[in-house]
């Protein structure tokens, strides 16, 4: 049964309060919000200030970004409702002044924390201090607050790596949140250095453990107020909303994607095999904001668990992602490309390592050579080493599977009524993968990399020149290995 007060209708009048709200789900959620919720009062943006630039600045900025299009298109007096609150995820008090905070404490009813490092490889004081600690003192501010009628934690469902099935339910840390962060605090650097592999075990990355440390952190505070866990899987580009392939960062699959296509990546190490838990970044955020309206609505004592991932309802394997790719890219080819678009993933780590040599380090050392030849800046081995090492750390997800209870995820299209299912939709079902796929071609293409539609035409003609190329240097190349063992090996054995 959808209870009898609608999603917008929850929302009129509500002063909500968002950390990372310009990072890439910040955005969408802001939008969706403002934009499907027109009658909702305030939304707080905490925002570190910027060298020169008032708040009045940074708002401007934010507004400007492609996101909001449509928006400001229909009805910009909307954005009448953000306000900026300066202050920093890393200082006490958040860094709010006192009087934000009081303002903060005394009128908002939801708090949305967003606010996370998703890089894999960040150190591990670093990594605390951004997602555990920053958590901390999002939940100090939180306890204050007279009127709060949800509190939603963003996490992930990469939370516990080292379980084959991930429950909507908590998960004790290995270690005591507040142990930790009272030991990066006195530790220096090259102890944590030492102690970080240990530490994190069984974990992969200072990202996962973080992310599992802060669970158990927040679940300290059960019963205080309503709280929801959100644990969206990889999000990716939007499907529909509030443009179909809106990206903003090139993390995850995105990286691989642009680098894929600009004939950089020709290799990884990939379980082609293998399901990737894709979820667009519009999904991932209604799926938020549903959870945060139930939870306000049914106050539950103990803490909900969402996992927002498809889990096998619309399922779509890495190598069925990356021949969708190599469809589409020819249609919205990069206009700034190393070499045609090509290559292929290896399910076993030694042909990966072989044809990284030959397809990544020798032509990276050729073109390097070729510059320096010329009295030009050499550059690509550097480029190459960084690709290298970003493949090294994704490829421990392109190489394992992972499967997700998503139960109550699925749940929400029954809390929710008819109209608020259509606008606020979740169902992984709706997605054809291929046009989806097209469609992030197509946004990685122009939000990401900057690329007019109007440089298609001249990209598709050195799209087609370097197919040529390509085939040249393979009919050279394989012309020579014949030469070789017609001329060398026959003829030892004749």
């Amino acid at each position: 049964m959808a209870p009898s007060v609608g999603v917008p209708e929850y929302f009129a009048g509500k002063k909500i309060f968002i950390t990372g709200a310009t990072g890439f789900m910040g955005k969408v959620l802001i939008e969706k919000l403002l934009r499907c919720c027109p009658e909702i009062n305030t939304i707080y943006l905490l925002m570190r200030s910027k060298k020169g630039q008032g708040t009045k600045e940074r708002l401007d900025d934010f507004m400007n970004c492609r996101v909001f299009d449509k928006l400001q298109d229909q009805s910009p007096k909307v954005f009448n409702k953000l306000r900026v609150v300066p202050g920093d995820i890393l200082k006490d008090e958040l860094g709010m002044s006192i009087e934000d905070w009081d303002e903060v404490q005394k009128e908002c009813q939801l708090i949305f924390h967003c606010a996370a490092c998703v890089r894999f490889d960040m150190f591990i004081r670093d990594a605390i201090n951004m997602n555990t600690v920053g958590t901390m003192k999002v939940l100090k501010l939180a306890e204050g607050m007279k009127k709060l009628e949800a509190f939603l934690h963003v996490s992930t469902s990469y939370c516990r790596c080292e379980l084959p099935l991930l429950e909507e339910r908590l998960y004790p840390a290995p270690h005591r949140p507040q142990n930790v962060m009272s030991c990066v605090k006195w530790m220096d650097d090259d102890l944590l250095k030492y102690l970080e592999p240990k530490l994190i075990e069984p974990q992969p990355n200072t990202y996962a453990y973080t992310k599992s440390l802060t669970e158990d952190l927040v679940s300290q505070h059960a019963g205080k107020f309503p709280i929801a866990i959100a644990r969206p899987s990889i999000v990716a580009a939007a499907h529909k909303e509030p443009m179909p392939g809106w990206v903003d960062n090139m993390n995850g699959p995105t990286g691989l994607l642009v680098g894929a296509g600009k004939g950089v990546i020709r290799t990884m190490h990939c379980n082609d095999s293998y399901q990737a838990d894709v979820v667009p970044v519009d999904m991932a955020v209604n799926g938020c904001i549903l959870l945060a309206y139930t939870t306000a609505i049914e106050k539950p004592k103990e803490i909900r668990v969402c996992n927002i991932t498809q889990s096998g309802i619309n399922p779509l394997t890495w190598g069925q992602a990356l021949d969708m790719g190599r469809v589409h890219v020819q249609e919205f080819p990069f206009s700034v490309c190393l070499w045609y678009p090509g290559g292929s993933p290896k399910n076993s780590r030694l042909q990966h390592l072989l044809a990284a040599f030959f397809t990544h380090v020798l032509p990276a050392y050729f073109v390097d050579l070729l510059m320096f030849l010329m009295g030009k800046k050499t550059f690509m081995v550097k480029i190459q080493k960084r690709v290298n090492y970003g493949l090294e750390v994704l490829q421990y997800y392109t190489t394992k599977e992972w499967f997700f209870k998503n139960d109550y995820y699925l749940s929400l299209q029954t809390k929710v009524s008819k109209r608020d299912n259509e606008t606020f939709y979740t169902d992984a079902k709706l997605i054809n993968w291929s046009i989806y796929i097209r469609n992030y071609i197509k946004g990685a293409r122009e939000y990401c990399c900057k690329e007019d539609p109007s440089t298609l035409p001249q990209a598709r003609k050195l799209q087609k020149q370097l197919y040529y190329l390509d085939k040249a240097v393979q009919f050279i190349i394989y012309s020579l290995l014949a030469y070789f063992i017609y001329y060398y090996v026959i003829r030892i054995f004749s």
